[in-house]
């Protein structure tokens, strides 16, 4: 297990961190209807530190009119879809982990 985490690192590496801040952009989402959006908590504050400039860059492509509560969803969105893009092209090209589903 440990061998092909590490012989297949360029696949695992991006795809965990895609992860984390795509899943860390939906809890931003959902803490959002709970806590001010300058609230002082460390756990908030890592939240914004890790998302925010996924979120200036998603804002720069999203309409105008779509409102900043839906932003981490949005950004959500391309950050699984670039996890998915990120997969398909290694497995076409035959650098992907065996899925075993052969």
């Amino acid at each position: 297990m440990l061998g092909q985490l590490l012989s297949y690192w360029y696949f695992h590496l991006p795809n965990y961190l895609l992860a984390v801040l795509g899943y860390t952009l939906l809890a931003r989402f959902v803490l959002g209807f709970f806590v001010a959006p300058d609230w002082n908590n460390y756990i908030w504050r890592f939240f914004r530190r890790l998302t925010d400039p996924c979120l200036v860059a998603v804002a720069y492509i999203t309409p105008r009119q779509i409102p900043g509560i839906v932003l981490p969803v949005i950004a959500a969105f391309w950050t699984f879809l670039l996890r998915y893009l990120w997969f398909f092209i290694l497995w076409r090209a035959g650098l992907s982990p065996d899925l075993g589903l052969s």
